[in-house]
């Protein structure tokens, strides 16, 4: 598995785990799950940026999923959600497809099927609304 799926997993679990238990260690959560510092490096800067984002984020996933609430969302579709949406949105480094396909890969391994499906939609509409290409990084501002 490579550096950053592992991350994105990494990053997925985590935010699962402090959405069941509260405020968790993220420094005890890698003693537990074992990353590279590679993907402990972008494990942490995702869950970092998707943690003071979270606001935003999920407005921005209460926009695109209608005749849902954020809560009947199950919770590793939420945070698989949350981790895509941060990178589509703050890491123009990330094609947004690559967080699409990786989202819905990571979705399909730790939720159901019909997972995958349902976070293609969401990301793939949500996909439509970025002034950005979808299919390379952004150029960076200089």
């Amino acid at each position: 598995m490579g550096v950053r799926r592992d991350g994105r997993e990494a990053a997925v679990q985590f935010l699962y785990l402090r959405d069941l238990n509260g405020d968790s260690s993220l420094e005890g959560f890698y003693k537990f799950r074992g990353l590279s510092p590679s993907a402990r490096k972008f494990c942490g800067a995702l869950t970092g940026g998707a943690t003071e984002k979270q606001a935003e984020i999920d407005e921005i996933i209460r926009k695109n999923t209608q005749n849902y609430e954020l809560s009947r969302i199950s919770v590793v579709d939420r945070n698989v959600l949350r981790i895509a949406i941060y990178e589509m949105f703050h890491c123009p480094e990330t094609p947004p497809v690559v967080a699409i396909n990786e989202a819905i890969e990571i979705a399909k391994k730790y939720s159901t099927e019909e997972s995958g499906r349902f976070v293609n939609g969401v990301l793939d509409q949500i996909r439509g609304t970025l002034n950005r290409p979808s299919r390379t990084a952004a150029v960076p501002e200089q």
